[in-house]
């Protein structure tokens, strides 16, 4: 059979300190799973289930950690704004993970930014209608390499400082033990109502003081024992 139109590219992610790389396949991504983020945006922090969006695998753009990565502003917002994330890689599939079963799923960590077109999210929230239109746009998904699990960095990646800078002013700084839901009950959750599979993505959750920013801004991110990304807005 011959393509009718030519086939998208797929993103990958590479894995630090290896020639190999990471095929993204879906992105899923927690809603308000840290309390004082789930305030500012007029939630109860109390602790209900988590819920999930998702960003299209074709968001996720490659952010080394030596280099500044450059997104484009995107179109249709007056409001873009920052989410410093903890992201895990998934490396083995199933539904109904037990929490053993969800540690055994993770392949590794990653440093990664929910960039949103808040104002956009904001409509549709008021409606009634699905996020995708704030949340799932082209290089909404900055991501840096993925680091590969091990005991110890699981265990430092549970009590992590998470933060975010942008011009060199900090706006977003927390602890990934402030989780709402921990990354192994999120796992959890997830494969409650999706069957996970190898090469997915999630994204955790983001602390407090989300904001905007505008061209010309740069923004740094970073989950400790993980590194930082740097990423520029550009017109």
């Amino acid at each position: 059979m011959k393509n009718i139109v030519p086939e998208q590219s797929r993103v990958y992610l590479p894995i630090a300190e290896s020639d190999q790389v990471f095929p993204v396949g879906r992105i899923y991504c927690v809603g308000r799973n840290y309390a004082e983020h789930s305030k500012e945006m007029g939630d109860d922090p109390e602790r209900d289930p988590p819920f999930f969006f998702a960003k299209d695998a074709s968001c996720a753009v490659p952010a080394a950690f030596s280099v500044v990565t450059r997104i484009a502003y995107p179109m249709s917002t007056s409001q873009f704004e920052y989410e410093v994330e903890l992201v895990v890689a998934i490396g083995k599939g199933g539904r109904n993970f037990t929490m053993q079963q969800a540690g055994e799923a993770i392949l590794g960590y990653a440093v990664g930014l929910d960039m949103t077109r808040r104002d956009l999210q904001a409509q549709a929230k008021k409606k009634g209608r699905p996020w995708e239109v704030g949340k799932s746009f082209d290089e909404s998904a900055p991501i840096s390499p993925i680091m590969l699990k091990t005991d110890l960095l699981t265990d430092n990646v549970s009590k992590a400082e998470i933060g975010l800078k942008v011009n060199g002013d900090i706006k977003q700084i927390s602890s990934v033990a402030n989780l709402t839901w921990s990354i192994q009950e999120v796992i959890c959750k997830l494969s409650e109502v999706f069957e996970l599979r190898a090469g997915d993505l999630i994204m955790t959750g983001t602390p407090e003081n989300v904001g905007s920013v505008i061209v010309g801004d740069e923004m740094l991110a970073w989950v400790e024992h993980l590194g930082e990304i740097r990423v520029s807005v550009t017109g």
